[in-house]
């Protein structure tokens, strides 16, 4: 499968009070070609770059600024920190937002080269400078910082956001996140490996709380030897005291898509779906979109300014 990080480690045994180990059931183990979704899902058409400049490259990041309305009177923009797909993401993004700053990074296969990059606290704290530098010169407004911070991740990007949220600069400045089928962890006795999932577990229940805001999604891939997106997402429900509810397929999905659970509270979002193969993977950036539309670009309301 694409970009799965997570090292293989021995089977957990599953026990009723552990019910969020429960792999998918057969009834989610089902695939869909292209033809039958209407679009390849790992090479959707390319929609452009709407009202956005191309991407600018800054180090080992990409930016993607908006033409206008990026800084407000203040001096301040907010920004999109993607891991691991910047492209697609990209397609998605382009088509629904404006005047929000999107940064993408895709630095190879697997968790452990996110992980190491953003291990360092410095890491990250540099390469926001380098943005607001970016932002700074393409804007003409020296001043230029950012205000508010989401990160968002496909795949095996979510071993940057695991550094970032367990750092004192991303428990302050991180408002919302974004994890699109991938958080993995390994096993560890009859359990999951604590550390990988502890900060998304305190932002889930800030996200309860109505803090902030966090958007899971997954697919139904059984990996083999580590926990699915299924189980970390059931994990994260259960931490907060919930269970996932049954949901229906709608004709909203995209790509291919179908709906199976979802579970709601505060801002707090879990959407599960069937499919097991590459293509139900890649399908999964498709709900970008509408999570940028429908949850964070209302939470933020992008600042306006003046045409630059």
């Amino acid at each position: 499968m694409v970009g799965f990080g997570a090292s293989a480690a021995a089977r957990a045994p599953e026990t009723g009070s552990r019910w969020f180990m429960q792999k998918p059931p057969p009834s989610t183990q089902v695939q869909k070609s292209s033809a039958e979704r209407g679009v390849n899902p790992c090479n959707t058409p390319d929609p452009g770059f709407g009202a956005y400049e191309h991407w600018i490259k800054t180090g080992s990041a990409l930016v993607l600024l908006p033409r206008r309305g990026m800084v407000n009177a203040a001096g301040e923009f907010d920004v999109v920190f993607h891991f691991h797909g910047h492209e697609p993401a990209r397609k998605e993004w382009v088509q629904v937002m404006h005047g929000v700053v999107l940064v993408g990074m895709t630095l190879g296969i697997g968790s452990g080269v996110y992980e190491n990059t953003f291990r360092d606290p410095a890491a990250f704290e540099r390469l926001l400078k380098s943005i607001e530098a970016t932002v700074a010169e393409h804007s003409g407004r020296k001043e230029a910082h950012a205000r508010r911070i989401a990160l968002s991740s496909w795949s095996a990007g979510y071993g940057a956001l695991e550094e970032i949220l367990n750092q004192p600069l991303g428990r302050e400045r991180v408002d919302s996140v974004i994890l699109l089928d991938g958080l993995h962890c390994d096993y560890a006795g009859n359990g999951f490996v604590q550390t990988t999932l502890e900060p998304f577990v305190r932002f889930a229940h800030q996200a309860a709380d109505g803090k902030r805001l966090m958007f899971v999604s997954h697919s139904s891939i059984i990996p083999p030897g580590y926990a699915s997106t299924t189980e970390t997402a059931n994990f994260l429900i259960h931490e907060l005291g919930g269970r996932p509810h049954p949901a229906r397929a709608r004709a909203s999905d995209p790509m291919g898509l179908e709906l199976i659970s979802r579970y709601d509270a505060g801002g707090f979002h879990v959407r599960g779906y069937a499919g097991n193969a590459e293509l139900d993977h890649c399908a999964q950036i498709g709900l970008y979109r509408d999570i940028l539309k429908v949850h964070l670009a209302p939470r933020w309301s992008p600042p306006r300014a003046a045409r630059h």
